[in-house]
């Protein structure tokens, strides 16, 4: 990527020699071109919001002016893409301070940078913790491509910070502006999001679901899972068992209740999204144990070492479309699930998981399915 103050190398996380998808898109080099053009003043504390995969916090790191730059992100992947390409580029790793979605902001930002999430809902999070810590000075400038920029999107600058506006469009990508406003009343953070499941789907009918903002389907229960949570398999016998990819958790504390026994790991590389399930687990007085993990799908749980995996694979990163996940998630499963046992999937009937899966483990079961969607099982042999 070229930036004012030079060429950088990036990657994403987990780097892979035929990934064609780069780690930064034409609004990351929008924006620093914009702040070397206007002459932005960079030497108080700079944070940037959302930066993908590191590109934005890595150039900052060079800047001559720049003291010790802030990068709050909700996902693991993009942390660790961050420090591999911090590393790459030749900047420590104390130059950069990086920071969760989950950690409390710096007391006061003189320079904040937003890359526009997918998530209105984590955009409305994050600039309602982040506005105490922004004063009348404070430059406040946003990035996105056109297509996430909307009306809402503008609307929510302004209700929280102060007036907005944007740039003009170059190479699809655009900048907001916006001007702190000190006598704006803010209003009360929504987040986290509580609500009671509907009846009739199983262990967890009428249970108590707790949502942190950028999690998927916040407000409701998605069509998939509910389909899921209809066709669980019978995890009495199972010892451990991991809900991959667990987004609020509701499909593990469904095989928690119906397997006390069991040991359940929710894993998933949105912090959010982990703080989401432990806070539904715990809403529902669960017994037996349970562990919450941020990380890349199994990475790190040792192999042989579960009998039950659970998973709702995504097949999006950001805006782009890949079925990169899935893989990774499905060849997790097979070196961390012991002899004899499985997998369970669920997704849309159209993504042709049972193709993967047969190449994973070299097999696939249907267990269930409708015109939408199909719960399928691979057995590790």
């Amino acid at each position: 990527m070229t930036t004012p103050w030079g060429e950088l190398g990036l990657t994403r996380f987990p780097e892979h020699p035929r990934d064609r998808l780069r780690a930064w898109d034409a609004s990351d080099e929008y924006l620093l071109r914009h702040l070397a053009e206007q002459g932005t003043d960079l030497s108080g504390t700079v944070v940037t919001v959302g930066d993908r995969w590191g590109a934005q916090v890595t150039a900052l790191a060079r800047h001559p002016s720049v003291r010790v730059p802030v990068q709050i992100t909700d996902s693991f992947l993009g942390q660790e893409a961050t420090r591999a390409n911090l590393a790459r580029n030749g900047v420590e790793p104390g130059a950069v301070r990086l920071l969760t979605t989950r950690d409390a902001p710096p007391g006061r930002i003189d320079v904040l940078l937003v890359r526009v999430p997918k998530s209105l809902a984590l955009l409305e999070d994050q600039l309602l913790r982040l506005a105490p810590s922004v004063h009348e000075n404070t430059v406040v400038v946003g990035a996105g491509m056109v297509k996430e920029i909307h009306t809402s999107t503008l609307a929510l600058f302004e209700r929280v910070l102060g007036p907005t506006r944007t740039s003009q469009a170059v190479r699809k990508a655009r900048l907001i502006f916006c001007v702190p406003d000190a006598s704006l009343e803010r209003p009360e953070n929504p987040w986290p999001y509580t609500y009671t499941l509907p009846e009739g789907i199983g262990a967890v009918s009428g249970r108590t679901v707790v949502n942190h903002a950028g999690v998927f389907c916040a407000d409701r229960l998605d069509i998939g899972t509910r389909f899921f949570l209809g066709h669980l398999p019978d995890g009495r016998d199972a010892r451990r068992v991991v809900d991959l990819g667990c987004g609020n958790g509701v499909v593990g504390t469904a095989m928690a209740l119906t397997s006390p026994g069991a040991e359940v790991l929710f894993t998933d590389e949105s912090f959010q999204a982990v703080a989401s399930a432990e806070a539904t687990y715990k809403a529902n007085d669960v017994p037996g144990h349970a562990e919450f993990r941020v990380g890349d799908a199994l990475a790190g749980v040792p192999a042989g070492s579960v009998d039950l995996v659970l998973n709702n694979p995504p097949f999006h990163s950001h805006q782009a479309t890949t079925d990169a996940t899935a893989w990774r998630m499905f060849t997790g499963a097979r070196r961390a699930l012991r002899p004899g046992g499985e997998l369970w999937v669920v997704g849309n009937r159209h993504l042709g998981y049972h193709v993967k899966l047969r190449r994973v483990f070299g097999n696939s079961q249907l267990v269930a399915g409708d015109p939408k969607f199909v719960v399928l099982k691979a057995v590790r042999r």
